[in-house]
């Protein structure tokens, strides 16, 4: 039995339309969707961006909050048979976190992340901002997280078969090496 696998990372900026169009590449599969959430609601708008953004997804689909062990989610579900295709949502949002967390926990969970990327059975979705066509921050935490963003999108692109960059709600496909 040949399983389908597909990594997919999506850029864009803010407000560009890339967790919309990610939302309609996971429900074009037909299969079960996991949709991991790093989000953490901080303030009364932030928790009402996450309210928005669960009103829309489709009530089959799974939901997995996880701020800061992306990895221990690719593990955990890379064991099921088959596995879900999962939606990471977003990658800018993590970083952030993991920033919060300390330098230990930013260098350990990204590259144990990375490296459950490449062994998870399903097709993964993730979901990124693009830092790098910006001006560059005026303090030094700014900064970092657009070095630590930039760096980790370059790595995602690596080792995702697909890379789409979303602008003004429009996919612009810059890999495509789907077999």
């Amino acid at each position: 039995m040949t399983i389908y696998r597909c990594h997919t990372l999506v850029l864009g900026g803010i407000r560009s339309g890339k967790t919309g169009f990610a939302e309609a590449q996971a429900l074009a599969q037909n299969k079960p969707v996991v949709y991991v959430a790093t989000a953490t609601a901080g303030d009364a708008e932030m928790a009402n961006r996450i309210s928005r953004h669960q009103a829309i997804r489709p009530a089959i689909w799974g939901l997995v909050e996880e701020p800061l062990n992306l990895a221990q989610v690719l593990s955990e579900y890379g064991q099921q048979s088959p596995a879900p295709c999962l939606l990471i949502d977003c990658m800018s949002l993590w970083v952030s976190n993991l920033l919060h967390a300390g330098a230990e926990q930013l260098q350990g969970q990204k590259e144990a992340f990375l490296e459950q990327i490449a062994g998870y059975p399903g097709s993964l979705i993730i979901v990124s901002n693009e830092t790098g066509l910006g001006i560059i921050g005026m303090d030094s935490l700014t900064r970092q997280f657009c070095d630590e963003l930039g760096w980790l999108n370059q790595a995602l692109a690596q080792r995702c078969q697909k890379v789409v960059m979303v602008l003004a709600g429009l996919p612009l496909t810059l890999k495509d090496s789907i077999v």
